[in-house]
């Protein structure tokens, strides 16, 4: 059934247990317990190889993915239709799956998507290698690839050059939860469905855009802005943040952001965007509230859960009107920005994910504050 073979990285006996080939593509390790369905189907992974440190994957299998769509459900019960990273690694994978959801394996689930997978790998020791040199361009080889000379540097994919967030947002506004007590209104840049499953099911009547719609232009329609996660690199982002600014400029509803919206919404207020070495993935990152906010008090720390490269400049002075909301434990990143009592707005973002899914749910009423 499986192909055996030799992967470069580390060297150890591993096989392939989907498509045949990899790509050439950013190699990040992923420290996740029991959702690989949900980090695999996140747009925020585009174009990248996940490395999963769980020791067994897949034993509980793949659910159907439809979902109605209603005041409770947003059609899909993973975060997006289909698989968004290039390729998995994993230690182990399951080769039979049991729950009362599942419909298929891994395996299948993999070959059916043409998303390529390796199993047998220390999954660990890749870790601490990337630990030690960063977020990691890379690819997958097996059978004769394996023993072949590595390709020229320039022949690999740096999904970070490319405009990623316009790969997976929406093409076309959409409505959900139509006569919701409140209107949002939502800018793609990669949105996990389950952000969007938690507004309608706080009855809020959504309409989600292209990431680089023109806000403005029909902002008077809605009581608040969200701006989402995403892949890539903010600077291919531009567009969204010029408009954004003038948003922030001339409406004075509530605005918020998660991960890309928050980078997108740190940027439109002055601060800078930089590439991190290593990069903040997983579900038990410690931030450290700088201020208080409905139930997130200053002085306390929170889990969340994250999943990003880049991250704001934490500058002195913060520019005005602007104030740190939450710092990284471990790195001392900004985790959030929000604006001052007395700038008189309402705006706030966060690089965690305050819904999770999977993950903890420390800071969830951070989204409502």
């Amino acid at each position: 059934m499986f192909t055996r073979s030799i992967i470069r990285l580390p060297i150890t006996l591993s096989r392939g247990f989907a498509t045949h080939t990899g790509p050439l593509s950013a190699l990040p390790a992923v420290l996740h317990l029991k959702t690989d369905t949900e980090s695999m189907t996140d747009p925020s992974y585009r174009g990248q190889i996940l490395v999963f440190t769980t020791p067994l994957i897949g034993n509980y299998g793949i659910p159907s993915n439809k979902a109605p769509i209603n005041s409770q459900d947003v059609g899909m019960v993973l975060e997006s239709q289909g698989i968004q990273c290039s390729a998995i690694v994993v230690a182990d994978v399951a080769e039979k799956f049991s729950h009362h959801s599942a419909v298929e394996s891994l395996a299948s689930w993999c070959r059916r998507s043409d998303i390529p997978a390796i199993t047998g790998v220390d999954t660990r020791a890749v870790t601490r290698l990337l630990r030690d040199q960063g977020t990691t361009l890379g690819r997958l080889a097996i059978g004769a690839d394996a023993s072949a000379p590595a390709p020229a540097s320039e022949q690999y994919w740096d999904p970070s050059i490319e405009n990623l967030v316009d790969q997976v947002s929406t093409k076309c506004s959409y409505q959900l939860n139509p006569n919701g007590d409140i209107k949002i209104a939502v800018l793609d840049f990669g949105v996990k469905a389950n952000i969007l499953r938690s507004l309608v099911r706080r009855n809020a009547a959504v309409t989600v855009l292209p990431w680089n719609y023109d806000f403005n232009s029909i902002r008077d329609k809605f009581d608040g802005l969200f701006l989402t996660n995403g892949p890539g690199n903010p600077s291919q982002c531009m567009e969204a943040v010029s408009k954004l600014r003038k948003t922030l400029r001339e409406w004075n509803k509530p605005i918020f952001g998660i991960c890309m919206g928050h980078q997108i919404i740190g940027m439109a207020a002055g601060l800078e965007a930089y590439r991190m070495t290593f990069g903040n993935r997983g579900h038990n990152q410690p931030v450290l509230a700088l201020a208080s906010a409905g139930s997130i008090k200053a002085g306390r720390v929170y889990v969340t859960s994250q999943n990003h490269q880049y991250a704001l400049t934490l500058s002195d002075p913060f520019p005005k009107g602007w104030e740190p909301f939450f710092i990284n434990c471990n790195d001392s990143s900004v985790e959030g920005i929000k604006s001052t009592p007395e700038s008189g707005k309402r705006v706030w973002g966060v690089q965690f994910h305050p819904e999770s899914a999977g993950g903890p749910l420390d800071t969830i009423e951070v989204c409502y504050y």
